[in-house]
């Protein structure tokens, strides 16, 4: 993946850099990607295509609603291997050699990620009102996306780690979330990932209670 440098982007992410909330911090930051891969994607982008190939072949006699079904288009596995070759360059320091496809989600549209930003940043709203004014905070991100990837030409995922899967665990954090914007037709992905962190110390991080009795990897995404 090639990081893509796009200045209506900027605005957003030094606001959130580290936005000081006084109970707590939240670290926020949009990137945008071309999907062109370089030497050591395509390496784990190979690696990625085999194991889920693996998989398939020793499902073969699954029955015929099996959640793994769509992961026999070649067009599906390509973009689970974009989502996890992005993460890897949000998260450089983090191993997502063997994350598990369940831990994505596509939402059913633009809605979906607007009332996980109106759960978690109500309060970073109210502050950019009051320190930057003008355009809401939404707005101002909507218009930034829209600018460098055509949001109603995307599809919208999110990805909800595990405490085996989440990147922010050992930061302390409170709450965290990451979504994509991927644009098949532009090749081209924009990511937003956030998190938060206690200011007032011992609170730690909120486990993640989902099921993990699922072990198998890369199975149960809808692409």
């Amino acid at each position: 993946m090639k990081f893509l440098e796009y200045t209506p982007l900027d605005s957003l992410n030094l606001f959130l850099d580290h936005l000081n909330l006084g109970d707590c911090t939240i670290k926020g930051r949009l990137d945008a990607f071309s999907c062109k891969q370089t030497g050591t994607d395509r390496k784990l982008s190979i690696s990625l295509e085999h194991e889920i190939l693996d998989y398939l072949g020793k499902s073969s006699d699954s029955d015929p609603a099996s959640p793994v079904d769509h992961l026999a288009c070649r067009t599906s596995r390509k973009t689970l291997i974009y989502l996890v070759l992005t993460l890897g360059h949000l998260y450089p320091d983090y191993d997502f050699s063997a994350v598990k496809a369940h831990l994505f989600f596509k939402e059913e549209d633009w809605d979906g990620f607007k009332q996980i930003f109106d759960m978690y940043l109500s309060d970073a709203s109210r502050e950019w009102v009051a320190s930057i004014g003008g355009s809401s905070l939404l707005e101002s991100m909507t218009t930034a996306i829209d600018e460098v990837i055509k949001i109603k030409e995307c599809d919208i995922y999110s990805y909800n780690p595990d405490s085996d899967s989440d990147p922010v665990l050992e930061k302390g954090a409170l709450w965290s979330f990451n979504f994509f914007f991927y644009n098949r037709k532009l090749k081209r992905v924009v990511s937003f990932s956030c998190f938060c962190t206690s200011n007032l110390g011992g609170d730690g991080f909120l486990p993640n209670t989902a099921s993990d009795e699922d072990d198998d990897v890369l199975v149960d995404m809808d692409m």
